[in-house]
């Protein structure tokens, strides 16, 4: 006898994941203006009585589809890093541990220059989840930094890990910015900005160290 509670379960995950994507959806195509209840539901072939067994309003899903973004994004870029790690005189594995944030940032524009306005306003629902994802992303690019042999033994070069991991993470915004205002058109040029801002910084902590 089939588990009907367990279909129903996954009937339920399955409308809340087309919701999210549905509003990502509209986030690409028409902005944030475009974000409505109606509008997620009708791009999701969605009742729109049902979006409030999922979400509470609107702001809730944002919050939601913050948080399914740091989970979706962050086991990709860590393997980027750790195989760039594996291989730490390989040029083009330290390429693609920068290209496949760089990439990810650019590939949902709004929703990126959403998230990276949410940040710094605390009233933005989306600003809790961009938080918690930049302050996750820099525990993490700590860790894979003192991995990849620089030095974190002490408090001191703990904060200044911290420091290079949030120069990493700025600029990488940065050069995302600029790509996707046309300022910076060639990806490759802002992926060699980035390789040479963490070339020089390894360097110079290694020869302290």
């Amino acid at each position: 006898m089939p588990d009907v509670t367990m279909s129903r379960r996954e009937a339920k995950d399955l409308t809340r994941r087309r919701l999210l994507a549905s509003a990502l959806r509209i986030l690409d195509t028409e902005g944030e203006a475009g974000l409505s209840t109606g509008n997620v539901c009708r791009n999701a072939g969605i009742a729109q009585s049902t979006f409030y067994v999922h979400f509470r309003n609107m702001q809730d899903l944002l919050q939601a589809l913050g948080e399914e973004a740091g989970r979706r994004t962050g086991p990709v870029v860590r393997e980027a890093r750790r195989r760039s790690s594996a291989a730490p005189h390989s040029a083009e594995r330290l390429r693609e541990a920068f290209r496949v944030p760089l990439e990810m940032m650019c590939g949902h524009p709004e929703f990126f220059r959403l998230s990276v306005r949410a940040r710094y306003d605390r009233a933005s629902p989306l600003g809790d989840a961009a938080r918690r994802r930049a302050a996750a992303t820099r525990a993490q690019l700590v860790e894979d930094l003192v991995a990849a042999g620089l030095p974190g033994g002490t408090d001191t070069e703990r904060a200044r890990l911290e420091m290079v991991a949030d120069g990493v993470y700025g600029l990488t915004e940065t050069m995302a910015t600029g790509h996707l205002e046309g300022r910076y058109p060639d990806l490759e040029e802002c992926i060699d900005v980035l390789v040479a801002f963490f070339a020089g910084v390894r360097a110079q902590l290694l020869a302290a160290g």
